[in-house]
């Protein structure tokens, strides 16, 4: 049975798993994998770069990237479809050609495209799973790399060449490459982790992921996310 992508049974399975585990389990685990071979060189000449990723609920996809230094906003959304459904009910439906999408803007002279890539391919989901991740099923759950030029395209292949070579996981990566135009997902979706931590669903599918990217990754991590709508200053 297809899971249905709702937010009320993204609770109820939250809520069984915490019911058998606890907060405390993580609920996936991070994979040392090597850096990328072949990147793109740190830039002191852009202000600004775009990576388009899709591994799962775009809750915690968004809630990792927010917590990477040089990125400057990461935002929910949908990419594989048309922009007449890209609504978050319809999407659910797993027939739209959709996926649940982040698209990431980053700073080219703080963080490479490669090193979002090793964060994506190691704390953020399992490359190895065919449309799943965690109690999410369907084909909008895919993992998938938009790539955005013939540079982010190769860099990509050639990271996904890397780590099966290298054989970092016990099944084959099934990471598709596409391009598609991405479409912002609804306001309530947006830094949704950072604004619902007790949430079941963040509590135990997301936050490990943050904390994985904390421990894995200590010199790309800041405590300070960068959110879609910054928090008002105190005065």
């Amino acid at each position: 049975m297809r899971w249905q992508a709702s937010p009320a049974s993204r609770v109820m399975a939250a809520l069984a798993l915490v019911a058998l585990h606890g907060f405390a389990h993580a609920s996936e685990q991070a994979v040392a994998i090597p850096a990328p071979a072949f990147d793109e060189r740190l830039s002191d000449t852009s202000s600004s770069a775009v990576a388009v990723l899709a591994g799962g609920c775009f809750w915690g996809v968004q809630g990792v990237f927010e917590h990477v230094e040089g990125v400057l906003k990461a935002v929910s959304g949908y990419a594989g479809g048309s922009a007449a459904n890209a609504k978050y009910e319809i999407v659910g439906g797993g027939d739209t050609g959709h996926a649940e999408t982040v698209r990431i803007v980053y700073d080219p002279a703080k963080v490479t495209y490669g090193q979002l890539l090793q964060i994506f391919f190691s704390v953020v989901h399992d490359p190895t799973q065919l449309n799943k991740q965690g109690p999410d099923h369907g084909s909008q759950y895919r993992s998938t790399i938009f790539v955005d030029n013939a540079q982010q395209r190769e860099i990509a292949e050639r990271y996904i060449a890397q780590l099966e070579a290298a054989k970092v996981y016990r099944a084959k990566i099934v990471t598709t490459l596409e391009e598609a135009p991405f479409y912002a997902a609804e306001a309530y979706h947006q830094d949704f982790l950072e604004r619902n931590p007790k949430h079941p669903y963040i509590a135990y599918w997301d936050l490990p992921k943050v904390r994985d990217l904390r421990s894995v990754f200590p010199n790309v991590y800041r405590a300070e996310p960068a959110l879609v709508t910054p928090r008002p200053r105190a005065r």
